[in-house]
């Protein structure tokens, strides 16, 4: 009996790469949230200069012993209020911005380095809303997203946490400060109580001043680290 010949097998398809294995380049996220943190920081130096004026009215209220009056609060509570209000538009459009950056990132991390992220994707937009946890959890997410973006992750490499580290520092630090400051101002009932209540706003507006400006060069040096590996071979996909 002849017997039909087998047919040749069909060539086995190409891997089709999934989403997780696809890069995506957080550089033009980076430059819109470099020009975002930029108008924090700008919004940090008017409320240090309201502050400023603060302590100065009520150093002359002080000096002359007058009485306190409406006027005086009204003038010193209106740079205050004002910058304050153009600080949180700032910030809100920064956070948004700033979030999608970091989920970028994390995301390019897990295809770099998977078995190294300790925390999945998703925690890298879920930890900023979790109360309390939101202190360390986006810390050692960007730990993990730091190692990863390293050209080699798995080696034995230079520590480059210094500037993660300044800057989850002063921005921790401005929180608390900042909340202390607030409270001694709403309490402030003389004029030496609210001259006494503008240092504390003073310090709280230049620590984030400070946590800003590291945020700047944090995104700049993970976006250069990733944008770099990415040229050494990896694949860009469009946003």
């Amino acid at each position: 009996m002849n017997h039909a010949p087998a047919p040749f097998p069909a060539p086995a398809p190409h891997p089709v790469p999934t989403a997780r294995q696809v890069l995506h380049s957080p550089v033009g996220l980076s430059h819109a949230l470099t020009a975002l943190l930029g108008c924090v920081a700008l919004a940090n130096v008017l409320e240090i200069a309201a502050a400023l004026r603060l302590r100065s009215v009520m150093d002359g209220i002080i000096a002359d012993g007058t009485a306190l009056g409406d006027e005086a609060l009204e003038l010193v509570d209106y740079g205050l209020r004002g910058s304050s209000q153009v600080y949180v538009v700032c910030f809100l459009a920064t956070a948004v911005v700033f979030i999608v950056w970091f989920h970028r990132v994390r995301r390019n991390a897990g295809v770099f380095a998977p078995d190294l992220q300790r925390r999945g994707a998703g925690w890298a937009i879920g930890g900023w809303f979790v109360p309390f946890g939101n202190l360390w959890i986006p810390f050692g997410i960007a730990v993990d997203v730091l190692r990863a973006s390293h050209p080699d992750p798995y080696g034995r490499q230079p520590s480059r946490q210094g500037i993660l580290r300044a800057w989850w520092g002063a921005w921790v630090l401005s929180w608390f400060v900042h909340r202390f400051a607030l409270l001694a101002y709403d309490k402030a009932q003389t004029a030496q109580q609210l001259r006494d209540a503008a240092g504390p706003l003073v310090v709280s507006a230049s620590l984030d001043l400070v946590a800003a400006l590291l945020a700047i060069l944090f995104v700049r040096q993970v976006t250069r680290m990733q944008h770099a590996k990415v040229l050494g071979g990896g694949t860009v996909a469009a946003a």
